[in-house]
């Protein structure tokens, strides 16, 4: 950054004092010289105020400065990252999470980094979580959690167009979601969430079982979101699980028919179902839906599965019965969905299929 133009008064007594005090360096050299010269590595550049006056960049090698007039500072041009911290937003639907990131930058101007900004590394900070902030407030919990790579470079851009005037370019910048602590309430998202993992329940315990195996429909999502907010009916033959009605066979028998690569092609995911007996043990159920035709057993899948579902059998039979809605049963800790809830929420193809 060029010096601004001096009138000859100035002018005269800067290169006055400069004068004296090169001729104080000389004159007290050698010993002043072990604090007058500095070395400059490679990788940074020193930014040198001469009665206040900035001038250019010095180094990399050595830099003579004249002692008591001359102030610097070091920029470091190497590339440095940082971390936000996690902190809880709340997005487009409703659904509270924790959400970080990792910046990488580096500065490209010396000068512009010393005279636009007193604290660098905060202010850039402030500015990525502030974007980071304002970007996922647009945007609904399904959209942050499969969009990340997407949401993560319009953060660079965002980021950059207010650090370019710094000096400073962000170079990459990683979105991680720590955590989901609320699923949506108010959008989409959450009746889609319930309503699946209540058919999941009525078709795991076989509830619905012998309707499929008759050729009629099970309940879609609207009838079954519609029947549970009314009373619940009074029992009748056939109505629920019976509780000697064995629950491996029923859910085999229900989806064995339904598996197909068009199914794989759409959900792409492996699924193991934790039951929790009254006795203490478990029955272990998978549905794998990422090769060939798909496969469904008793058992634990092959390879690592991307959800697992867990519930004790009385949980799951309270909500076939519609006595335990699933959304408070998944917030309560009795349902748990240990993975990500986008891939869990792919099984509504799976019901689908069985419609």
């Amino acid at each position: 950054m060029p010096d601004a133009p001096q009138s000859w008064p100035s002018y005269l007594c800067h290169g006055l004092i400069s004068f004296l005090g090169l001729l104080l360096l000389l004159l007290t050299f050698p010993i002043s010289g072990w604090f007058a010269l500095k070395i400059v590595p490679t990788y940074e550049r020193m930014i040198v105020f001469r009665l206040g006056r900035i001038r250019t960049p010095q180094g990399p090698g050595m830099v003579l400065l004249l002692p008591f007039i001359d102030s610097f500072q070091r920029v470091d041009l190497r590339t440095r990252a940082f971390n936000v911290p996690p902190c809880k937003l709340t997005s487009k639907d409703g659904a509270v999470l924790s959400v970080g990131a990792d910046v990488q930058f580096r500065i490209w101007d010396p000068v512009l980094s010393v005279m636009t900004v007193k604290d660098l590394n905060t202010a850039t900070r402030m500015t990525a979580q502030n974007a980071m902030t304002k970007a996922l407030l647009k945007r609904p919990l399904r959209e942050i959690q499969t969009e990340q790579l997407k949401i993560s470079d319009q953060l660079l851009l965002e980021i950059n167009d207010v650090t370019r005037a710094w000096g400073l370019e962000v170079d990459r910048v990683e979105l991680a979601v720590e955590a989901v602590l609320q699923p949506p309430q108010d959008s989409p998202t959450g009746p889609s969430l319930d309503s699946t993992l209540q058919q999941l329940a009525l078709h795991f315990l076989g509830g619905g079982l012998p309707s499929v195996a008759g050729g009629a429909s099970p309940l879609g999502p609207d009838t079954l979101e519609m029947v549970s907010e009314a009373e619940p009916p009074a029992p009748h033959v056939g109505a629920g699980p019976s509780p000697k009605q064995p629950v491996a066979e029923g859910l085999l028998t229900a989806l064995q028919p339904f598996l197909s690569e068009a199914l794989v092609s759409q959900v792409g995911a492996c699924y193991q179902f934790n039951v929790i007996l009254p006795s203490g043990s478990q029955s272990v159920y998978f549905l794998d839906l990422t090769t060939g035709h798909g496969s469904i057993g008793h058992g634990v899948p092959d390879g690592i599965p991307d959800v697992v579902v867990e519930m004790a059998e009385a949980d799951l039979r309270a909500l076939l019965c519609r006595e335990l809605r699933p959304l408070g049963a998944y917030m309560s800790g009795r349902l748990k969905v240990k993975g990500d809830l986008a891939v869990a929420m792919k099984l509504e193809a799976v019901l689908r299929a069985l419609k």
